[in-house]
């Protein structure tokens, strides 16, 4: 057996370990029915075709498929390469290494079991983890897209963002009924103050890559989020940090050098929690009742914690509403006179 065939047989394993999570992943539009994983066919069209056996019994091996319609059938890594549409085993075996995050194959070292080989549980950290992992690169995406399309060009060098081309969304009972169970998304890794990912937000969106999806929840975090924050840069001793991913990459669009940290919502703003060496914290303020709450709570952290703390105010609801209807230019303006004279000096404007 080839060194290539016999990673795919390995990997089969591990996928088979995490079944279920493979399922959610690559066919979002099925559902679980006893001891299946049931949906359309390898390409996740809503039915009940296909399943995938999720339990070990003695009629089959777990991952193991078959779609009853074409008599297609296989292990997972056959379902990847088929619902990828992968030319090459190479491609799927690449593909199967991010879903569980493995090391990229080497000749000259012994593989190790992954931290994500076990299943994880729905919304931890884990499985924020594996998203993320799992996601693609930003840049030329429908993501990067969506971005531009808010005012925001500063679309390169951003780690902490991806893109998932199918990202599963569970409807709730304010989505219209035959809401789709994917869609493409942007994919936010959230991080402490020592850069460890502990969660991930996602901001699904419309296929014309203009608006968000329209669905009742466009954006919803997973993982352990209270108190870290989605970040571009790392914090010294001054820091921005506002409520949301668009608002703090609008300022970045005029204040490209200065650390930020976007919290996902009010609540989690209120929470953040300071890096050791900061002095200065900048607030992002929404102007709305919740970032009213959410600046009073920082006002006292800060104090006791002996840090100065400085509204920014945007001119209209937040920034990203700031850049779009005023230009950079003048937004740029805005921004450096609510500024210290110093930080004006050793944070370049654009």
């Amino acid at each position: 057996m080839s060194r290539i065939s016999t990673r795919a047989a390995e990997l089969s394993e591990r996928l088979a370990q995490n079944a279920q999570a493979v399922c959610r992943h690559y066919l979002p539009a099925g559902r679980r029915e006893g001891r299946y994983w049931m949906v359309g066919d390898v390409a996740g069209t809503p039915g009940r075709s296909l399943y995938v056996r999720l339990f070990e019994t003695e009629r089959g091996t777990i991952g193991n498929w078959v779609d009853a319609a074409t008599g297609e059938h296989g292990d997972l890594v056959d379902l990847i390469r088929l619902n990828q549409r992968h030319g090459r085993l190479a491609e799927t075996i690449d593909e199967a290494e991010r879903f569980l995050s493995l090391p990229p194959l080497t000749s000259d070292e012994e593989r190790t079991a992954s931290a994500f080989a076990k299943p994880a549980r729905a919304g931890s950290t884990t499985a924020a983890r594996r998203l993320f992992a799992a996601s693609k690169p930003l840049t030329g995406s429908l993501a990067s897209a969506y971005l531009r399309s808010r005012g925001i060009t500063r679309v390169s060098g951003l780690p902490a963002l991806r893109f998932h081309p199918r990202c599963y969304y569970r409807a709730n009972e304010d989505d219209v009924p035959g809401t789709p169970g994917a869609f493409a998304a942007m994919i936010a890794a959230v991080s402490d103050n020592d850069g460890v990912q502990t969660g991930t937000h996602r901001t699904w969106i419309d296929p014309s890559g203009g608006v968000k999806a329209n669905v009742a929840s466009p954006r919803r975090a997973m993982g352990n989020i209270l108190g870290n924050a989605v970040r571009f840069g790392t914090a010294d001793d001054v820091l921005i940090a506002g409520e949301g991913i668009e608002t703090m990459l609008s300022l970045r669009e005029v204040l490209p050098a200065m650390s930020m940290a976007a919290a996902t919502s009010s609540a989690h703003l209120a929470a953040i929690l300071f890096p050791t060496a900061l002095r200065r914290l900048y607030v992002s303020r929404d102007r709305d009742a919740a970032g009213d709450a959410a600046f009073g709570i920082l006002t006292e952290r800060a104090k006791a914690a002996g840090i100065q703390l400085v509204s920014l105010l945007p001119e209209f609801g937040d920034f990203n509403d700031d850049l779009r209807q005023l230009g950079a230019s003048t937004l740029g303006q805005r921004v450096a006179l609510q500024l210290h004279a110093q930080d004006r000096a050793r944070f370049s404007i654009d």
